[in-house]
Formats: C-alpha cells, structure tokens, sequence
C-alpha cells in the first residue's frame, strides 16, 4: 500500500513538472531550486495589491539574448563625431536625481538657522520700510506669535534685538543692564512661555547709547575700550538672570569674551554659553538693521567728536589674516560659538575659521543681504524661494553650522514642502 502512495506521488510530480515547463520554458533545475508554491503565490499576491502586472512574454528567456536598448535621437543638426575617450567624467555622478540626492555634500535643515526678532514696548507690528516683511514685534504679542510660528516650522532658535525707547538712551548705555529693560522683560517671557526655545541675545552699548556706537565715546571721539567691556559684563549677566542661554558679544572690543566668561562664571552661569561676533566687519550691508532698531551712530557736537562710522573696532574688509587674529583670541578666551558677520560677501572667511578650529561657527546673513534678495525677487529679477535656499546653502557649504537669517521661518517652510 505505502509503495503504491509513492508512485502516485511521483506521477502526480512529474505532471507538475511537465505543466511548469510548458508554461514557462524554465529548465527542471530552475523549477526546482525556485521559490516554493506558497513563496511564489505570495509574490503573485504582492504584486498584484501593488499594482504591478508581468506577461511572461515580456520577461526574457534563459537562452534569449537581451538587445541592446535604443539610443536616444539628437537634434538635426548635431555634429558626428567620435566619442572623446576621458579617464573621468564628473557629469556621470549628476546624471540624475537619485544619483545627485546619493552624492550631495551639504544639507541644511530648520536646526540650522536662529530666527533674529526686533522687538519694541507696545502691542502693534510696526514695519520696517528698509526690511519687507519684517517688523518691530510688540515684545507680548507679536513676539509670542513670530516665535510660535517659528518653532511650528521647525526653528527653536531666536537672538532679541531690542528697540529701546529714545528716552532711556545715554551716552553710557546703562539701560543695557537694567533687569526691567526690553529685552530683559522679553528673554524672561519667552523662556516662561517656550522653556526649550534656545534664546541668544545681543550684547552691545548701540541700541541704548544716544551716540549710536557700541562703546562708550570719549569726547575726542576714541572709543572706549576697557571701561565698555565693564558694562557688557554686567549687560551678559542681567540677560544670563533673565533665562538667556547664550550671550553674543556684538560689540567688538578686544578682550570682552575673557573678561564676560568670567563674569558669567563668577555670578554663577557656567552654563550660559557665549557666541561671539568674533569677525565682525565694518560692512555697508547693516543698513536696514540701524534703521530698525534707530541705532546708526549720530552727528556729533560742538566739544565732542561722534565717529560718523565704526571702523576703529569692526575689521576692515579688505583683511583675511585679521579674522585669524580674533578667532584665536576668541578661543582663548573661552567662546563657545564663533561668527562670521556678514556672510555672503565673506564666505571665505567662514571657512578659514571653519578650517583653523573645532569650535562650532555661526554666520549672519545681514539685513541688507535680506533686502537685496527681498528687491530682487519683488522686481521679478530672482525667484525668491530658490535664491533664498540657494544663499543659505553656499553659507552652509562654507562652513557654518547656525545661520542668523531673517529667512528663517520661511526658508524652513519651503524646505518642508520639499
């Protein structure tokens, strides 16, 4: 009986055998070393729910030669010529977008970027002529709903620039550490509301000094130096007890990094970082920004000498070797961030302080770097979206790893679209 069952097993095989076969012309080696009957349904059944149909004709046979595919026509016209024998040839690796998404060097995302915010102390918008689409925020209502939106698009970083009222301006700047200034209120407002929104701020005498320089000026017109770094130690330590978790040293005097790493340790702030303009350059692109926050240096008095500029301590723009200079005493110091102010006319600074140190480097693309392409695309000479990420991306490839951008917001929009 048992030998009968096998026989009849063996015939019904071979039946199976011959049918697979006929059907598809593969060899009894390939049928047997195939997938099993339930494999091959469930492949069936995959392919079927997506959507995905074969014709047997269509899949060559074992012994068939595959012919070689047409190639594409040229246009008429189109010389003849022999192919040029190249041991390499670059345009292979950009030949399509998989390709070019596998070989991309630089990649930027909304964590790259610090949303910078004007603010002021009433409740309205107001716009800034100079800046479209920007505005000087009320500092508890517009500022909440800029920093919302932000952080809804991916950005968790914002520096405060604050606009002080003309009145509380003096020569010395002291409204810079009062505990109820405006961006002392709004630095504690934002950390009370956002308490991971990662806050920097500004450390300067500008927006507080009548005479519009980042330094106390001596009457003869010398800024200075030594007795303006004791008051930004004392405006990083007011912003540090308001809930700011990193103070940017804008004002350029030698030694301020020490002298407020220092102080910040000593009133028990270790772990209030510093993110120094360590090249700052006195640059024609700050424009826009003096006139959102009335900033600009002013005309001086009789008796009294007022730099129309301020170029006895941002660097000269014709100097590379200086930015090494500063970055190395930055360093020394005990930065913790190094930035590179503007940025797109000073790529190559970015990545001569990107390649002579390990510390993270920011870059600013300024208010006039804004308006330009904010002019541009409103005349229809650039395509905003384009020109935009494209800009952020060559400050990215330089070497930057944050980017202070008034784009912020919206570039990370447009890159989620992507």
């Amino acid at each position: 009986m048992a030998g009968q069952v096998v026989a009849a097993k063996n015939v019904v095989l071979k039946q199976s055998l011959s049918l697979s076969r006929a059907d598809t012309g593969l060899s009894a080696r390939t049928a047997f070393v195939g997938p099993s009957k339930s494999k091959r349904v469930s492949l069936q059944t995959r392919r079927r729910d997506a959507g995905i149909t074969l014709a047997v004709a269509d899949i060559p046979k074992a012994d068939q030669e595959v012919q070689e595919r047409a190639k594409p026509a040229a246009p008429e016209g189109t010389p003849v010529i022999p192919s040029l024998i190249l041991p390499q040839r670059p345009r292979r690796n950009r030949r399509s977008a998989t390709v070019r998404a596998a070989f991309s060097e630089t990649s930027i995302n909304p964590a790259n970027f610090i949303l910078p915010v004007f603010v002021h102390d009433g409740e309205e918008d107001i716009p800034i002529d100079a800046m479209p689409g920007v505005n000087r925020l009320g500092w508890k209502t517009g500022l909440l709903r800029e920093v919302t939106e932000a952080r809804a698009a991916g950005v968790n970083s914002v520096v405060i620039f604050p606009k002080t009222p003309e009145h509380l301006k003096t020569q010395t700047g002291e409204e810079a550490f009062s505990m109820s200034g405006l961006a002392q209120r709004s630095i504690s407002l934002l950390k009370d509301k956002f308490p991971d929104l990662e806050v920097y701020t500004d450390v300067a005498l500008d927006p507080y000094s009548c005479d519009g320089h980042d330094g106390i000026v001596r009457d003869d017109g010398v800024i200075m130096n030594d007795e303006t770094v004791h008051y930004l130690c004392k405006q990083a330590v007011s912003q540090a007890r308001a809930g700011a978790d990193v103070v940017s040293p804008s004002d350029m005097m030698d030694g301020r990094v020490g002298a407020l790493r220092t102080a910040l340790d000593e009133a028990g702030y270790s772990n209030v970082s510093i993110m120094s303009y360590t090249a700052k350059y006195a640059s024609a692109f700050y424009g826009p920004f003096r006139e959102a926050l009335a900033s600009a240096p002013r005309p001086g008095t009789e008796g009294r000498i007022i730099p129309p500029n301020k170029k006895t301590y941002q660097q000269d723009p014709a100097n590379y070797r200086e930015a090494l200079r500063e970055a190395a005493l930055d360093e020394a110091e005990g930065a913790d961030i190094m930035m590179v102010k503007p940025a797109g006319a000073y790529l190559d600074i970015i990545r001569a302080l990107r390649d002579n140190t390990t510390l993270p480097i920011s870059a600013y693309q300024v208010s006039g770097e804004y308006s330009m392409l904010k002019a541009a695309s409103a005349a229809g000479m650039l395509d905003e979206r384009d020109a935009v990420l494209e800009s952020l991306l060559s400050i990215k490839r330089a070497g930057a790893d944050l980017i202070l951008t008034y784009y912020a917001t919206q570039a990370a929009k447009w890159m989620q679209e992507d």
